[in-house]
């Protein structure tokens, strides 16, 4: 079960994040590979395979705790090429993240948008 789970897991991990996941896992493997199993199985293998959200909708999700729990800025650069990846538009994207506002605060929100502006400028997008 634990290698489907890793393999269901590798593959929703590829699907969404791409080179970006795996240079995480990777990152990992010589100081705390099971942490990067964990990611794989449980994050992946697990919640991103659950039915009831697309990826889209999962990537919103994930953007909006992420800003909000501040001081995430490298997870969440990951996770916008992700957003990016399954499709969200860089319009979809900075309103999601502004939605955060009333309920975060400007700091978390500003932190986020310039983390998006870096991620749009690696990728040659345009605002």
């Amino acid at each position: 079960m634990t290698e489907e789970r890793y393999e269901r897991g590798w593959e929703k991990l590829m699907t969404i994040d791409g080179e970006g996941g795996q240079r995480v896992i990777e990152s990992l493997a010589d100081i705390a590979p099971d942490l990067g199993k964990y990611v794989v199985e449980f994050a992946f293998g697990d919640i991103y395979s659950r039915e009831g959200l697309d990826f889209k909708q999962r990537q919103l999700v994930t953007l909006a705790s992420l800003t909000t729990q501040g001081g995430c800025e490298p997870q969440l650069q990951v996770h916008l090429h992700a957003s990016l990846n399954v499709g969200l538009s860089p319009r979809e994207i900075i309103e999601a993240i502004m939605q955060c506002v009333p309920y975060t605060g400007f700091p978390r929100v500003l932190n986020a948008v310039f983390a998006a502006k870096r991620v749009f400028q690696e990728r040659g997008i345009r605002v």
